[in-house]
């Protein structure tokens, strides 16, 4: 079933035109997860992820085929890595299904982040964003990244209308149209300006699908500091980014390339 799971994920990016021949392997893939929450992640165990906190181990791959709608609706953690976010400064369509890094474990998430709101609030701390005052999580280094991007985005000041107002970060809510929880719901997300949003829900086809008004500067600039954004997907949603380090580090590890062919 792994294998399986792999070579689709691995035709899917090839057909995109994102994908590098030298995918990792799931092994490595797994040692990057871990390596991106090592306060949480104690070991990879066979088949599971062992954590920290005393609790039941997480499953890795559950054993089911899946289709694209049932990964985003209960993805387990081979799911979540399947397909290779592709890094760099082109903004191209992606190709039918091509979410990389929308399809999460909530499992994963919840203990990480907390399991209620009432939890992850206990780790929110305040970061600076453009004169807001932003609610993030103080978790795995999310907050000094946000600082990063800021202060890295802060030397072009004619980025600023596009950054500012957020349109919001931590927000325990489900995703639109689905069950599962939004990584705002953990704090780990951020959208910026709705002004030059565009999103799949609000394109379809007859109003020319996809589409990007932000600069790629603060995509590379997000990217650089662990967050993904939503503009890679093909249900593309370009307002917003969040930090998923360990999707960034496999990228970097397969030499994903968004401007490649």
């Amino acid at each position: 079933m792994l294998r399986q799971a792999m070579t689709g994920a691995l035709l899917l990016a090839f057909l995109a035109g994102k994908a590098s021949a030298t995918e990792p392997l799931l092994s490595e893939k797994l040692r990057l997860l871990a390596a991106s929450y090592p306060d949480t992640i104690e070991r990879i165990e066979s088949n599971a992820l062992v954590l920290r906190d005393g609790g039941p181990p997480i499953v890795i791959d559950d054993g089911r085929a899946k289709s694209h709608a049932e990964k985003l609706a209960a993805g387990d953690v081979e799911d979540s890595l399947s397909l290779i976010y592709p890094l760099g400064a082109c903004a191209t369509p992606p190709a039918v299904d091509f979410d990389p890094g929308r399809i999460r474990s909530e499992a994963l998430l919840k203990r990480l982040y907390g399991g209620s709101a009432a939890a992850v609030r206990r780790d929110l701390v305040s970061v600076d964003w453009f004169g807001e005052r932003l609610q993030v999580t103080g978790k795995y280094g999310m907050a000094a990244a946000l600082k990063a991007v800021a202060a890295d985005l802060s030397r072009q000041a004619e980025l600023k209308r596009y950054l500012s107002p957020s349109a919001g970060t931590f927000n325990w809510r489900p995703i639109a149209g689905a069950a599962t929880l939004s990584v705002h719901s953990f704090g780990a997300a951020i959208d910026i300006n709705t002004r030059f949003a565009d999103y799949w829900r609000w394109a379809g086809k007859a109003r020319g699908g996809y589409r990007n008004r932000y600069p790629l500067d603060i995509v590379q600039a997000f990217e650089k500091h662990g967050f993904i954004w939503g503009g890679r997907w093909y249900h593309f949603d370009t307002m917003h980014f969040e930090y998923r380090p360990e999707i960034i580090a496999i990228a970097r590890a397969a030499g994903a390339d968004s401007c490649r062919r």
